[in-house]
């Protein structure tokens, strides 16, 4: 009973804990989402300077709080309207791994250091993946997809400010609650009631299968990054090698089944091979990385 009332507790406070934080985050992003247009991302990266392109398609990647399968729709628009593609091969890449939503939240659960090489690192295979993508000629993989826009009536409506971003903070936050109940749920599960000797043999740091096994477990989940962490906070207090965690975060935030489904739409079967099988380098890579360092 005593194990029950604890585990209760534990889901509660992280539960209260992470939709507050959560909402808030996605209040304030959503000031920034409004002014982040298709239009302004291609300007963006149709830069003079090509190698800065790739620069700033990760940087955008990183301000905008899309996931995996919201940001499928922002790159067919990109296409459709000639925005470069290697920069916006790597805005894909970091969008869902890198937006400000993961980073708070990874920050708050398993401190600043490790947030800071997970950003770092993955920025560069963002960098990397769309500059090795356009050097092997893979936009010649990109199906012929035309995008067409519609002016919501919502539009023409006036409303204030605050409003909007309080209504953009739910819409946000609304379909990821079933996925946050699962991931607390998980989370609270594995701090309660597995015996952290059992952790530690199966999983823990010193075990070279986790990290590619974790990296490839990750991609049927999909779990969200967001709903990741909460069981990433338990799996380490409990022993879990913290390479295995990233690798498990990367490849279920990175490259899920619906997000693959979704791609094959808009990639030949080619590119869709490329990007899968780029998703499982980053993870596997930066775990591995973050365990050595760490």
């Amino acid at each position: 009973m005593d194990h029950f009332m604890q585990f209760l507790k534990n889901f509660l406070t992280l539960f209260i804990e992470l939709t507050v934080l959560f909402i808030l985050i996605s209040f304030l992003v959503s000031w920034l989402q409004r002014k982040v247009t298709e239009d302004k991302i291609k300007r963006v990266l149709d830069r003079p300077n090509k190698w800065s392109g790739y620069l700033y398609g990760t940087g955008l990647g990183a301000l905008t709080p899309f996931c995996s399968c919201s940001t499928i729709p922002i790159l067919a628009g990109l296409l459709t309207s000639k925005a470069p593609f290697g920069p916006s091969m790597s805005f894909l890449i970091a969008s869902p791994l890198l937006n400000p939503v993961i980073i708070i939240l990874l920050w708050t659960l398993l401190g600043w250091e490790l947030t800071l090489y997970y950003a770092v690192i993955v920025g560069m295979f963002s960098i990397l993946i769309g500059v090795v993508w356009n050097a092997l000629g893979l936009k010649e993989s990109v199906k012929e997809v035309t995008v067409r826009k519609i002016k919501s009536e919502g539009d023409s409506i006036a409303a204030s400010k605050w409003k909007l971003a309080l209504q953009d903070a739910w819409s946000f936050f609304y379909p990821l609650l079933p996925f946050l109940l699962i991931g607390v749920f998980i989370g609270a599960f594995i701090h309660n009631f597995i015996p952290q000797d059992f952790i530690v043999k199966y999983a823990g740091g010193d075990k070279p299968w986790t990290i590619p096994i974790a990296s490839v477990i990750g991609i049927p989940m999909y779990i969200r990054g967001e709903a990741i962490l909460p069981i990433a906070d338990a799996l380490v207090s409990k022993g879990m090698g913290i390479g295995s965690v990233i690798a498990l975060l990367i490849g279920g935030a990175g490259a899920s089944i619906p997000e693959v489904v979704l791609l094959s739409k808009l990639f030949k079967k080619k590119l869709v091979v490329a990007f899968v099988v780029s998703i499982l380098v980053v993870a596997i890579s930066t775990g591995v990385i973050v365990q050595v360092i760490l």
